[in-house]
């Protein structure tokens, strides 16, 4: 479906959105910024991956999401949505990137998306029910900028879905060979351990909720579409973390002395 385009003027700064039933969850600081090169210039040539090297893989990763989601409460957004392969398998309704080629790939596909960054204020507050980071975490600038977003945005029972290549595990250890040789993608990305994610969640207002693990076989071998296990595993390649947006008293009590 062809969504009309709504052309605001901010600051003396043009930005394009998608006009549909989320327009209305817009915030007037909306600005958007410099985009990460690779996935601007070569959008088509990621994108492709899925379809080809990439397509068992997916299908494993997707796997592990979905069966999450009949318990996440909308409505859904995706941070870093890329081309939208992830938002439409799951009907995802929107997305955010910061590259306008991965937006428009994404449209093509039915997703109602955004060109802007994670850290911007592009929503307005309690906007959405659960906010998903697929392969996101490990490109962000500013990791812990963008997980505050995100809880600014999401209602108070709302959730975030990380879905992670974590630092040691054997696809980690894959892409962080990539990078030192200075890959086109993954010379931009930082992996996280386990725990590194924990304490980003904890110092930005989400309790952990649910773990769920997937992709065993090692990068080097043939792939297959694999069945997610609950729980942590370093011996994964993908590991998907549910938070739930924590509880705080809109007035907090004053300290008591005596």
């Amino acid at each position: 479906m062809r969504d009309a385009e709504l052309r605001t003027c901010k600051e003396g700064a043009l930005t394009t959105l998608t006009n549909d039933r989320h327009g209305s969850h817009l915030s007037g600081a909306n600005r958007t910024r410099g985009v990460l090169p690779p996935f601007n210039d070569l959008a088509s040539e990621y994108d492709q991956w899925f379809d080809k090297e990439g397509r068992a893989v997916f299908l494993t990763e997707l796997r592990a999401l979905a069966e999450l989601t009949p318990e996440l409460p909308k409505p859904w957004l995706e941070i870093g949505v890329g081309s939208g392969r992830f938002a439409q398998a799951l009907g995802i309704e929107a997305g955010e990137d910061p590259s306008i080629k991965m937006v428009d790939l994404a449209r093509t596909r039915g997703v109602n998306a955004f060109v802007g960054r994670g850290e911007q204020r592009l929503f307005d507050e309690e906007s959405f029910g659960t906010v998903f980071l697929i392969a996101t975490l490990c490109f962000l600038g500013s990791p812990r900028g963008v997980l505050k977003e995100t809880n600014r945005i999401l209602i108070p029972d709302g959730r975030i879905v990380l879905g992670l290549v974590l630092k040691g595990s054997p696809w980690g250890q894959f892409y962080e060979r990539k990078k030192a040789k200075g890959h086109r993608f993954y010379r931009y990305a930082t992996c996280y351990s386990f725990d590194e994610v924990a304490r980003l969640l904890a110092q930005t207002g989400f309790v952990k909720e649910r773990v769920v693990s997937t992709l065993f076989e090692k990068p080097d071998r043939e792939h297959h579409v694999e069945k997610p296990e609950e729980g942590y595993s370093l011996d994964a390649g993908f590991t998907v973390i549910v938070a739930g947006k924590e509880s705080i008293p809109k007035k907090r009590r004053g300290r008591q002395v005596g």
